[in-house]
């Protein structure tokens, strides 16, 4: 264990410096502010009657970024705190490989969407799907939680992101798919991507550590927080890069009683499943009817 300590106190910073160093020059390189972020860019007209900012995507767009950025970084990072013993580690990760794989995406999604004479341009929309991006990878990471070490992450995010990329460009401009919500370009890509990861990782002697995966009432009352952002903000996500008007408000209305709707399923198919019809907000494997492990449950008659 030492052994490995010390090996992760090189590894590591000198995987984050070598991937930050790299993302600045690239940035330098190839990213430039768009039509409306820089002034240089905005239409001429604009500039004469003194109310570009009026016409901004800027100022319609941000809020929908902040709920987003609200699920990427409180939203899943708290839902990663359902394993007793890795809970500060699934909030810190979280933290680390979001930070990373935005800066990526906004070059990888730059290269394939937004690359105009050699130059990514770049404004608020990008920040929005750079975002989607990170929360592709941390759906990937909730299935290797426990499992990996911080390095293995960054590789992975590193790699999902440039895949993450690809598969979207295919599905979005060669295929024409529309995934308002990123129902296969986010949350399906991510799924299988991480359990894709999980299988190529697994090890026989992993099974050792199954004792500690399991949750406890602290555990999972952090996850029904980070549960709780998510749920909150999600009409946001679907509706944050949709077109303004009814298509924005038809998005978060259809999200909004989805949403209320879904809640009231889950609550009446978890205590139908569970003996004495008790909430519980885990799902644990169960042998015979009404027989598991003890649970931590939500709420109890």
């Amino acid at each position: 264990m030492s052994g490995h300590t010390t090996n992760l106190r090189v590894k590591l910073p000198l995987l984050c410096a070598s991937l930050q160093l790299s993302t600045v020059l690239l940035f330098a390189l190839f990213v430039r502010y768009d039509s409306q972020t820089s002034p240089k860019l905005w239409p001429e007209e604009m500039q004469l009657q003194s109310k570009g900012h009026l016409d901004n995507e800027f100022y319609p767009r941000y809020p929908s970024f902040q709920d987003v950025h609200v699920m990427i970084f409180l939203g899943f990072g708290f839902l990663m705190t359902f394993l007793k013993r890795y809970s500060f580690g699934g909030v810190a990760f979280n933290f680390l490989i979001a930070a990373f794989a935005l800066q990526w995406s906004v070059l990888i999604q730059g290269f394939f969407h937004a690359f105009h004479n050699g130059k990514i341009h770049v404004g608020i929309e990008s920040m929005i799907n750079a975002d989607f991006c990170a929360g592709s990878v941390l759906i990937s990471f909730g299935a290797l939680l426990g499992k990996t070490s911080p390095v293995q992450l960054l590789l992975m995010a590193g790699l999902e992101v440039t895949l993450f990329g690809v598969n979207e460009y295919i599905l979005l401009n060669v295929l024409q798919v529309k995934d308002a919500g990123g129902s296969m370009t986010i949350h399906a890509f991510g799924a299988y991507f991480g359990l894709m990861v999980s299988r190529v990782l697994f090890r026989p002697h992993l099974d050792k550590s199954r004792p500690r995966e399991g949750s406890t009432y602290h555990s999972d009352l952090f996850a029904m927080i980070g549960t709780l952002f998510l749920w909150v903000f999600w009409p946001s996500f679907n509706s944050a890069v949709t077109a303004h008007g009814d298509t924005q408000q038809r998005t978060v209305m259809n999200t909004y009683f989805s949403l209320a709707s879904s809640a009231l399923a889950t609550f009446a198919a978890s205590a139908l499943v569970k003996r004495g019809g008790r909430l519980d907000m885990v799902r644990k494997p169960l042998g015979p009817w009404g027989k598991g492990p003890p649970s931590s449950p939500l709420l109890a008659e």
